[in-house]
């Protein structure tokens, strides 16, 4: 019976012993897996920061991987981007100093990492802005492919994101590590930290490096997925060699080029310069002489059209009227129309000026066959199909907008009319409908006309990009206040026209962050911020908020509301709410059954489950409760260009094994 009790006591002593050098050993050889928490700049996370020091020695030769583009395309530029050494560069990737990678290539960095601090280890770079609209977002992930993070930059630089300026230099804190002492007992001497790009898995990864997928999955952590322009640390027992294969570009179009050294010339004839100067002194001399005659010419002609009164037909009581043929620019002298005088005079100078009969003939009499919906007909103008929206009331707020404003994605107005108290907006025509009808109508939802992934993701870049043109591109500023997939139009080629501005408004405070209050709380149930149902608060993240709605719709093809009809919120669950129900999904344990349960079951699982992530956690950041927490339109366009450039390259067939190499890496 004693011996009996020995042996449990000694298993109780002795086996937790085990568990905690294996805890130990495991521990001190991983680092967490940065897992797309750097797209979220509003929020510090401790991985996001660095990968911690944990090896025996504090600093090593390190390895970063980076893919070239026009303007870092040599050993010298991107030795001087990521303050490595060009020599050692050429070296490891056995080219010449002076030799030109081809874009898209991998290209092996040495650089020595260090401990900073006793807490995060990195390599240190410098960078300064180059260009206005530069942020630490764009920074980080488009200009150095996502080897740091906002938050790191945030971090260890004093300037606030809202004061970067040209030439301010910032330090560039590149991820980087040194092996544990577990690793370095398994023969590890490098990591190399390796940006993972659409389509990679952990058995493409190994297979780069001769490295085995359990390594890799060791050292990042891994427990799910891998997600595109994340980084991902490689064991390796020897130093790497060059990487021959290229990568899918990363970036949107690169930052300026660096400055050029200007050759000397000297040497070559002088005689032939002057040659060059007088005939380009002349040509010049004879372009501005024709400008100068032209711009007399049209002054002239402006200011004789300007003085001439606007016709309108007399009747014979003395009272003005439009009849049917009467040219819609005639002034009205009651408060009945649609329209100010000051609104049509200031419109005129921009757009059509239709004649009702004109908009008559165009739509067959306004015959109900035309009508695409509501107010709204198919009209022809001479071949040129578009759509005539009829509007009772003041529409000169949404006149004057549209008059200012041109980009693809926004629904451009062609003209109008005036007649009889009604305004007749003519549009361009879009064949498709709104986005609303592909979503949620079932005759849209097809074997052969339901939208696919790629369609889709292109049409919430389109969205994101309108946006962001009217938030930082247009001046003043505006902000919709009404985007939802019914004011959602798509053309012949299914790409997203952003349509009724009836609502947008300015944004007076910019030094405010566009921070405006109202009154006048209007919009649908499910595309409301909370702050503006609340307070009736208006900002850009109005907007943002709305998108992120949008985006849960393309990923679900359930309505904002969860499915339920229109009309005000009041007796609605919240919990039906979209904008609530991601969070749910996303929290949850299991969340690539979760993730695909919500996905909309028309896609029949063809699409990448990686990049459905990334775009569902951005979605998911668009509608957070607190407007701080959401990221700005300008972010979420930036990360949308990555996503929409890796579907351009996605392959529905190969989404299977995709699949299965996933499992395997997990």
């Amino acid at each position: 019976m004693a011996m009996k009790m020995k042996v449990p006591i000694f298993l109780y002593s002795f086996v937790p012993f085990l568990v905690l050098l294996s805890h130990l050993g495991l521990s001190q050889g991983q680092q967490s897996y940065v897992n797309n928490k750097q797209l979220d700049c509003e929020r510090n996370y401790t991985v996001t920061e660095g990968y911690v020091c944990n090896g025996p020695l504090p600093s090593c030769n390190s390895y970063l991987t980076f893919r070239s583009n026009p303007t870092y395309s040599s050993p010298a530029t991107i030795g001087y981007l990521l303050s490595a050494q060009p020599a050692e560069i050429a070296r490891i990737n056995n080219v010449s100093d002076v030799h030109t990678f081809p874009t898209d290539t991998i290209v092996v960095v040495p650089v020595n990492c260090s401990c900073t601090g006793g807490e995060y280890y990195q390599h240190n770079a410098t960078y300064v802005l180059k260009t206005t609209g530069e942020t630490y977002f764009s920074v980080v992930n488009n200009t150095y492919q996502g080897l740091s993070t906002c938050q790191a930059l945030i971090a260890q630089n004093p300037y606030n994101f809202r004061d970067l300026q040209v030439d301010m230099r910032l330090n560039i804190p590149l991820r980087c590590a040194c092996p544990s002492s577990n690793q370095t007992s398994n023969g590890v001497k490098y990591l190399l930290t390796y940006l993972v790009t659409r389509g990679d898995d952990l058995p493409s990864i190994g297979d780069i490096f001769g490295v085995d997928n359990l390594s890799i999955s060791d050292a990042n952590q891994l427990s799910g997925l891998i997600f595109p322009f994340t980084p991902l640390l490689v064991p390796l027992k020897t130093e790497p060699i060059r990487i021959n294969t290229t990568a899918v570009s990363l970036t949107p179009p690169p930052p300026p080029s660096l400055p050029t050294v200007p050759v000397d010339d000297s040497n070559s004839s002088s005689s032939h310069k002057w040659v060059y100067v007088g005939v380009g002194a002349g040509s010049s001399l004879i372009v501005i002489i024709i400008l100068c005659v032209f711009l007399v010419w049209v002054f002239r002609r402006r200011r004789s059209q300007q003085s001439k009164p606007i016709p309108v037909p007399i009747r014979p009581g003395g009272g003005r009227k439009l009849d049917e043929s009467a040219d819609c620019t005639a002034l009205p002298d009651t408060k009945s129309w649609s329209v100010s005088s000051e609104g049509i005079r200031s419109a005129v100078e921009s757009l059509t000026v239709y004649k009702f009969e004109d908009l008559q003939k165009a739509t067959g009499f306004f015959n109900e066959e035309n009508r695409i919906k509501g107010s709204v007909y198919q009209g022809s103008f001479k071949g040129d199909d578009a759509a005539v929206k009829i509007i009772k009331g003041d529409v000169f707020r949404e006149i004057n907008i549209l008059k200012q404003i041109n980009h693809f994605n926004i629904i451009r107005l062609s003209g109008f009319c005036v007649r009889e108290g009604n305004t007749y907006l003519v549009y361009e025509y879009a064949e498709k409908g709104s986005l609303s009808d592909w979503l949620h109508f079932k005759g849209y939802q097809t074997s052969t006309t339901s939208l696919s992934w790629k369609e889709r993701v292109q049409i919430a870049y389109d969205v994101a990009d309108a946006l962001n043109y009217l938030h930082n591109y247009t001046n003043p500023p505006y902000v919709h206040k009404n985007l939802k997939t019914s004011n959602i139009l798509l053309d012949g080629n299914l790409r997203a026209k952003v349509a009724n501005f009836g609502l947008a408004r300015t944004l007076e405070n910019e030094d405010q962050g566009g921070l405006q209050l109202t009154r006048h709380v209007v919009g649908t149930y499910g595309y409301m911020a909370p702050e503006y149902i609340e307070n009736g608060l208006v900002t850009p993240k109005l907007d943002v908020f709305a998108f992120g709605v949008v985006v849960l719709e393309l990923l679900s093809g359930k309505e904002a509301n969860g499915g339920g009809g229109g009309g005000g919120g009041g007796d609605k669950n919240e919990e039906e709410l979209l904008s609530v129900t991601i969070n749910q999904v996303l929290g949850e344990p299991n969340v690539t059954d979760k993730l695909r349960g919500f996905i909309d079951p028309c896609l029949k699982r063809e699409y990448p489950l990686d990049l459905a992530y990334s775009i569902a956690e951005l979605a998911k950041n668009c509608v957070a409760h607190d407007l701080n927490s959401r990221p700005t339109i300008a972010d979420v366009f930036m990360t949308l260009s990555k996503i929409q450039s890796s579907s351009l390259d996605w392959d529905p067939s190969d989404e299977l094994d995709h699949s299965r190499s996933l499992g395997r890496g997990r």
